[in-house]
């Protein structure tokens, strides 16, 4: 009798375990998809602009150029 009732518990704590495995998978795949969607509608309205700044002197070797980057969410057609 002790048997079965610990084989019982140790099925429904399997099961629960198998439950639980599920819903986070579930889950994960749900945020994935919805970060996904929210990256696609989120990119149509980004203006990327990368700026290249060198100084006008190059008579030394490397005069140190900086890379701007700049991202603009919302009107693509603002001004910077």
């Amino acid at each position: 009798m002790k048997f079965r009732t610990l084989k019982l518990f140790q099925r429904r704590r399997n099961a629960r375990k198998r439950n639980q495995t599920t819903e986070k998978a579930v889950q994960a795949l749900i945020i994935g998809l919805a970060l996904v969607l929210l990256l696609l509608v989120g990119c149509s309205g980004v203006k990327h602009i990368i700026q290249l700044e060198e100084p006008t002197d190059h008579t030394s070797g490397d005069d140190g150029g900086k890379l701007k980057y700049k991202i603009i969410f919302g009107d693509i057609n603002q001004k910077e």
